[in-house]
């Protein structure tokens, strides 16, 4: 994992979570809880029931590794946290790790096996390991440029959220009948992640899809 990638999404990550707290990191929020939970939702678009027919949905599985990220970076802040420490810490976990073939065909099996082994973890130890995270990017055929990609846009759909009334209750999550998880999806696709205008492009691709 490049330290530089995960350097600037800790510090996006910063800014999402002081714009709901500012002082977040103070709070003892229950960030492992966050990451359990959005483990049983990769769960339902990896399909689990035995008992009907079920297919992966790869896309929204690997939103939701991006969403477990969110929470589990989150979960690494401590009050004496520094973004270089965090980001060498975080990096130093990939090290000798390959990146799986983004094409490669999923183990439903062993999908299931590490997000079980992330969701355990979580709650025993109510923190957030990132082997077991990177571990489950590999099951999911999640690369660590994907991962940055998809972080991004999806850092950026929260502040969108926020500037459309998510916090009071008026955002609209469907639009044209689709959640603006598919729309984000979509929208990246078409756009260069390697412009540093990127993130003002994802904005401004969001808004020009929402429905006013």
């Amino acid at each position: 994992m490049n330290l530089d990638a995960v350097s600037n999404m800790l510090e996006m990550q910063h800014r999402m979570n002081t714009r709901v707290h500012e002082q977040w990191i103070d709070q003892g929020f229950e960030w492992y809880r966050a990451v359990w939970i959005e483990c049983g939702e990769l769960m339902d678009h990896v399909g689990y029931k035995w008992w009907k027919k079920q297919v992966p949905d790869m896309e929204q599985v690997r939103l939701e590794v991006v969403d477990i990220w969110h929470f589990g970076m989150s979960a690494l802040f401590k009050a004496d946290s520094t973004v270089e420490a965090l980001a060498q810490e975080i990096a130093s976990a990939w090290i000798g790790q390959e990146a799986q073939d983004s094409d490669a065909q999923m183990d439903v099996g062993r999908v299931h096996a590490a997000t079980e082994s992330l969701a355990q973890d979580a709650l025993a130890s109510k923190s957030f390991s990132v082997p077991l995270f990177a571990e489950l990017m590999r099951a999911c055929s999640l690369t660590p440029e994907q991962l940055y990609r998809h972080y991004v846009g999806k850092n950026v759909l929260n502040f969108f959220r926020q500037d459309h009334g998510y916090q009071e209750g008026t955002y609209v999550k469907l639009w044209q009948g689709r959640e603006d998880n598919e729309h984000l999806s979509e929208l990246l696709e078409s756009l260069d992640d390697t412009d540093p205008g990127f993130p003002d492009a994802v904005y401004q691709a969001l808004l020009a899809r929402y429905p006013e």
